[in-house]
């Protein structure tokens, strides 16, 4: 699962999207989870079709939270709230998982700006962090969902999201990422993996993906073509 992304600037977004110029809102670069983010989402204020930049949560927060730990940058110590593993989503059953199903039924998709993202190699034995950009030059606009949470106590709404991720363990360049598995006894890697991916979505796939149906959106989510990365250590090559 990814969690550390590099996101772009405003203008960035604005240049590539056309959403977001001159946005007020500030966020990190380097994104780590229960960050505050940009994500894309189809316009909620507007009776025609048009995108809008939102700043929300890395972190998708179930509607039947009772509380979270939002972020801007590390707390050390924090201890407020319960903190849920929800900054990925496996596509897999993601109709039936009460964290996901109200945004995924409801067709609250999202696209998330990243200009690279990180992810770990265990092939040495050892954590290798591999940094992974579009080889087009281009940024990334990654398949997410998103949901609007409010706190009971305050009346503060919160928006968040999360990525989704399909099994990887085929792939010729993402099932080399993540941390293997291995057998207790025989001290083997286990037959069956889950090795994840991120899924990208192309230029063309854009306004399709915030506006289609639940049915057209899964037909939509597939795995990257290795030619797409331009991908190596992150001692190597900087975000």
């Amino acid at each position: 699962m990814c969690t550390r992304y590099i996101s772009p600037e405003d203008r960035e977004i604005e240049a590539a999207w056309h959403v977001g110029a001159r946005t007020p809102e500030r966020w990190a670069r380097d994104m780590h989870p229960l960050y505050l983010s940009p994500f894309m989402r189809r316009a909620r204020e507007s009776a025609d079709y048009e995108r809008e930049l939102v700043t929300g949560q890395w972190g998708l927060i179930p509607v039947f939270s009772p509380s979270h730990i939002p972020q801007t940058k590390p707390r050390k110590g924090e201890t407020k709230g319960k903190r849920l593993s929800t900054v990925n989503a496996r596509v897999n059953g993601i109709e039936q998982k009460p964290t996901y199903r109200n945004a995924w039924t409801k067709g609250q998709r999202c696209i998330i700006p990243a200009r690279s993202f990180i992810e770990p190699c265990w092939e040495t034995g050892e954590h290798v962090p591999w940094n992974f950009r579009r080889a087009d030059g281009q940024l990334w606009g990654l398949a997410g969902l998103w949901d609007t949470w409010t706190d009971f106590e305050t009346g503060e709404v919160w928006d968040s999201y999360t990525m989704l991720t399909l099994n990887a363990n085929l792939h010729p360049l993402m099932s080399r990422m993540h941390k293997l598995e291995f057998d207790s006894k025989t001290k083997m890697p286990l037959p069956i993996q889950d090795k994840r991916s991120l899924v990208p979505l192309e230029a063309h796939d854009f306004d399709r993906w915030l506006t289609c149906t639940v049915e057209e959106a899964r037909a939509m989510l597939e795995l990257p073509s290795v030619a797409l990365f331009d991908a190596a250590p992150l001692a190597v090559q900087q975000p």
